[in-house]
């Protein structure tokens, strides 16, 4: 192992130590929200101190059995214990860079899922129901709620588009793989002279932005500004400046208020205003990016662009990505879907620890 790799866990072991003295602290549990912030990295960091110190006592035992074949009465003993221990430290190794990986932010939050028709008339409605009882079915298996959020139902069965609302412990992570054209072959409901048919679906998955919509206001970003109440007002609302001016200095947006002769009431207010403007402006510039996201996630809908392929004479599913084929398609149509989610987590992360390698040399 890298030098540089153990430092990092030499100081999550450090970071532990923290973690356990703060969850300790009387003061932390009187702040429910920072407790469960606290806990969660604390959870996280044990299970990767927890396998580290593992590692770290493999490479004790591998050391001793080295040694030990140095004497004639335990080489058998030595070479077993010498064999168990590399592949025991390999398969840590791996798992340790991979803990160490960058994480999408977004993989814990729930998921958007959207399922829309193609290339295929009334045949490419009925595989896009397919597909939503597919995931449904997934999601039950995993304890997830789901909620429709808008569903467009095609007249022979089935939906020209639909869209679900995912809530779930890393719902957004194991779904976002599923974004992209899905492609049918097989013989239609409504095929007379049972002929194969091609049709298509696409599918985009989207983080839901929830509460990662809210905006926090930096102070250092803020200049509040006073000034004496213009206008009609009564007796006493020219005589102080109890007015206030809020401008949030990246984006230049202004907030005023002077209604109040509080100059607290008016600069809460003034926030208020500030908030609800910014939260637009961040909602507009979500949309924006998520619509350009949704354009390069679910492609053009036609038969030939796809990520993945079902094939129900033969029952196949082949996802082109990754080059995976698994002769389990009607398994995978009653949501079993873990073999392949888990074939694309790995494969994103054996992409990522490549690049990382790169960046080392």
């Amino acid at each position: 192992m890298r030098d540089a790799l153990r430092q990092q866990f030499q100081r999550l072991e450090l970071r532990l130590s923290e973690l356990d003295a703060l969850l300790g602290d009387p003061g932390v549990h009187a702040d429910p929200a920072r407790l469960r912030k606290l806990g969660k990295e604390q959870n996280e960091v044990s299970t990767l101190v927890t396998q580290w110190r593992r590692f770290l006592q493999r490479e004790r035992d591998r050391d001793a059995a080295q040694e030990l074949l140095q004497d004639p009465d335990m080489v058998e003993m030595a070479q077993e214990e010498l064999a168990s221990a590399n592949a025991e430290l390999d398969a840590l190794h791996q798992q340790l860079q991979f803990a160490l990986l960058p994480k999408d932010p977004d993989d814990e939050r729930p998921a958007l899922l959207e399922i829309r028709a193609g290339t295929g008339g009334d045949e490419s409605a009925l595989f896009a129901g397919d597909l939503a009882r597919m995931y449904l079915r997934y999601c039950e298996r995993q304890g997830w709620r789901v909620e429709v959020m808008s569903a467009n139902e095609s007249d022979l069965g089935g939906y020209k588009e639909a869209v679900f609302r995912i809530d779930g412990d890393g719902a957004y992570g194991r779904l976002k793989f599923e974004s992209g054209g899905h492609r049918v072959q097989r013989v239609p409901a409504t095929e007379a002279q049972g002929r194969i048919h091609t049709s298509a679906c696409t599918v985009a998955v989207l983080p839901d932005p929830g509460e990662a919509a809210e905006v926090e206001l930096n102070p250092a970003e803020l200049r509040i500004d006073t000034f004496r109440a213009s206008g009609a007002g009564g007796q006493h609302i020219n005589k102080t400046d109890s007015a206030i001016r809020i401008t949030h200095l990246p984006t230049g947006i202004v907030a005023e208020c002077q209604d109040d002769r509080s100059q607290h009431r008016n600069k809460a207010k003034a926030m208020a205003v500030l908030l609800a403007r910014l939260r637009e402006r961040e909602r507009i510039a979500r949309e924006a990016k998520e619509a350009a996201t949704r354009k390069s996630l679910v492609g053009t809908g036609d038969r030939s662009d796809r990520i993945r392929t079902y094939n129900f004479p033969q029952g196949r599913l082949t996802d082109h990505r990754i080059n995976l084929t698994l002769y389990k398609l009607a398994m995978v149509m009653e949501g079993d879907l873990d073999e392949v989610i888990q074939s694309l987590q790995a494969a994103q992360a054996a992409d990522q620890l490549a690049e990382l390698e790169e960046g080392r040399r």
